[in-house]
This record gives structure tokens, C-alpha cells and sequence, in this order.
């Protein structure tokens, strides 16, 4: 970086647990970060893990304070559950779920100025590792996110817990994981900060691993490939995130994301099938705006992998095949608003330019050909 400018990263969890046996290997740990643990998470088929993870606790002699989620991570929810906190007197947070969940407790944690312990149930995203929390309303619509002043304290990444999860949120952790090498290379411009070059690459890696393991990971859960992708999506994605900081943001794949959640017909996607769908509308405004050719190559070879992998690669996939046009003008003026990341674009973006690129990402692209 430039000599003089000062760059503060909150790279990672202060200590990380990985692999089969990561939640019994971490238990003689928790002590140390918390006695009285709020465990938060949402899901009720989740409930029955959470209980067990309580049990658990309780043979150490702590005793989990039960909270759930009945929204997503919205200020109603949370302004609940610090009251429930503090009424039960809990020293910690354990969020235990998928993102929106972890992200609750960080920013519950950060708030009340507690120990955080994150314990992902899938590999849908990197939320257990980041020092960033998004904002929802209580309908499920994107309002903003929020800089957290540290990672989790531990971040416990039992592949047994995460293998329980469905196939659906390795997939879509997929996608959010393949934005990284998009997104950051486009908002990192020709920046001469040697952690942003490195984390930059590191994205490309991470995308080539997960094209050439990602359906191998999907046919044989548990596998050694299994492994390197839930990893690639939980694990070193956050990774990328902390080690570039601010100049490795999230571009037009999030943005197109944050507006896809303000219409409740989007709200039974998962957050990485609405990424990658988002990575798929960058590419086509930097071909269309930008006169990108290798964006317009790189679209037309990562639509069939996510169509493989069966992700959403269209309007219709997303359930917006009958939405009105003052629907997706809706889509397209929320991700194109003031402050927006969609505006680290290197060229400006209109709302109807947006438009026209949501409505085409999908359209000239082959079916994937297995050999």
C-alpha cells in the first residue's frame, strides 16, 4: 500500500476448529469464552442439533440460554433477543445455523460487547468467519450491513454438523463463494496493496477449485472434494474478505442480490442462488457497458456450471418469470441506489441499463455438455 496510508483488517477468527470432531474437539474451549451462552438460531428443523449442542454444553457444566431467530436478521429480532440476554444473565453468544443466523449473533455479540462463537449447519456461505453483519427487515428485504469491530472469537466448523445440511445450501454456497474472484477483482481497480493483490488471487484460486470440485463435492457428500468446497465456501471465502478488506468489496453480484429481496416472490431463494444470479448480470453490464469480451466468455461458461449444479441461471428460475416490469424496476432501482456496491463498477450504471442486463444475463448461453 502507499506509504502513509494506515489499513486496519479484521482478518480472521481468533482460533478456528475444522473437520470431523470440530464441535467435541472445541467444547473444552468454551469455558474460557463463556459459562451462560445465549445459543441462538432459527430453523425448527435445525432444533432438534441445537438441543443436542445444549446437551453437550451442559455436560461441561454451562448452562445455553435457548433463543431463536423469528425473522431474519432484523433490528425487531434483535432487539428481543439482547433483552432476553440480558435478563438471563449470558456472558457469550453461540450462533449455530445458516448465515442470517450467524450474522444475528456477531452483531448481537458486537452490540452487547460479548465473547462470539460460530457454529455454522451448512456451508451456505462464510458468515461464520467475518467481521460483517447484514441487516434485514422483518420482511426478508435488504437494508444495509454492518462493520463489526472483530471475527468471531471461535468459529467451529464441524463437517459432520454442516454434511446434516442440504445439498441446496452447498450449491448456493458455491455461488457466493465464485462471486469472490468477480467482485473482488473488479472493486480492488489496480490497487497496489500487497494483501488486496494477494487476496485477489487467492479469489481466482478459490473460484478454479470450486469448478473443478464442486460437482464431484455435490455427487459424493462427505468425500475428500465434499470437503475442499464446504471449506472453500465456509471457511476460505471469509478468508479473501479479511485479508482485502475495504478494496475487496462486493460489487454488482451483491447489489443485484439486495434488490432481488425486495420483492417477497424472491424470498424462497437462498442468498447465494441470488448472488450467483447477481454474478451472471455483472458479467452482461461489463460486456454491454464495459465492452468486455472476456466478461461476455466468462458468462457463457459459468452459466451451465451453475445450471449443473442447479442453480438459478434466469428470471424464471428465480420465480420472477410473471413479475411485472414495475417489479424488476423495483429490483433494479434498489441495487442501483446512492451508496450502492454496485457503483464500484469501473462505469456508471442506470436503473434501465440494469434492467436490460437482468432481463439478458441468461440468453446466449449453452447447456452444459458432460463429457
Amino acid at each position: 500500500m502507499a506509504s502513509g496510508l494506515l489499513s486496519q483488517h479484521s482478518i480472521a477468527p481468533a482460533r478456528l476448529l475444522r473437520g470431523p470432531g470440530a464441535w467435541a474437539a472445541a467444547l473444552p474451549l468454551i469455558p474460557a469464552l463463556s459459562r451462560r451462552p445465549l445459543l441462538l438460531g432459527r430453523s425448527a428443523a435445525t432444533r432438534p442439533l441445537r438441543q443436542q449442542l445444549a446437551n453437550d454444553l451442559g455436560q461441561r457444566g454451562l448452562q445455553a440460554e435457548a433463543a431463536e431467530l423469528r425473522c431474519d436478521c432484523c433490528e425487531l429480532d434483535l432487539s428481543a433477543l439482547a433483552d432476553q440476554a440480558r435478563r438471563a444473565g449470558c456472558d457469550g453468544v453461540l450462533a449455530s445455523g445458516g448465515g442470517k443466523v450467524l450474522d444475528a449473533g456477531k452483531l448481537l455479540a458486537h452490540r452487547l460487547q460479548l465473547p462470539c462463537i460460530t457454529v455454522p449447519s451448512s456451508a451456505s456461505t462464510c458468515a461464520g468467519w467475518t467481521a460483517l453483519a447484514n441487516i434485514y427487515s422483518a420482511e426478508g428485504a435488504f437494508e444495509g450491513d454492518v462493520a463489526l469491530e472483530r471475527c468471531p472469537e471461535l468459529l467451529i466448523f464441524d463437517h459432520g454438523l454442516v454434511l446434516q445440511a442440504p445439498a441446496r445450501t452447498l450449491a448456493s454456497g458455491i455461488a457466493d463463494a465464485m462471486a469472490k474472484w468477480y467482485e473482488a477483482s473488479v472493486s480492488s481497480g489496480q490497487s497496489s496493496d500487497g494483501l488486496v493483490q494477494q487476496a485477489v488471487q487467492q479469489a481466482r484460486v478459490l473460484r478454479d477449485q470450486l469448478l473443478l470440485d464442486s460437482s464431484e463435492a455435490l455427487a459424493q457428500p462427505g468425500g475428500e472434494a465434499w470437503g475442499r468446497v464446504a471449506e472453500a465456501c465456509g471457511l476460505t471465502a471469509g478468508l479473501i474478505g479479511g485479508l482485502g478488506g475495504a478494496h475487496c468489496r462486493t460489487v454488482a453480484a451483491h447489489a443485484v442480490h439486495n434488490g432481488l429481496t425486495q420483492l417477497a416472490r424472491c424470498h424462497g431463494s437462498l442468498h447465494g442462488e441470488k448472488v450467483g444470479f447477481g454474478v451472471l448480470v455483472q458479467l452482461r453490464l461489463e460486456e454491454l457497458l464495459g465492452g468486455n469480451q472476456l466478461a461476455a466468455q466468462a458468462r457463457r461458461q459459468l452459466t451451465p456450471f451453475f445450471r449443473s449444479l442447479g442453480l438459478p441461471v434466469s428470471l424464471e428460475d428465480l420465480g420472477l418469470g410473471q413479475a411485472s416490469l414495475s417489479e424488476l424496476q423495483q429490483v433494479c432501482a434498489f441495487a442501483c441506489r446512492s451508496g450502492s456496491d454496485l457503483h464500484h463498477l469501473p462505469f456508471p450504471v442506470a436503473a434501465e441499463e440494469l434492467l436490460a442486463a437482468l432481463v439478458s444475463s441468461s440468453q446466449g448461453c449453452p447447456v452444459l455438455e458432460v463429457s
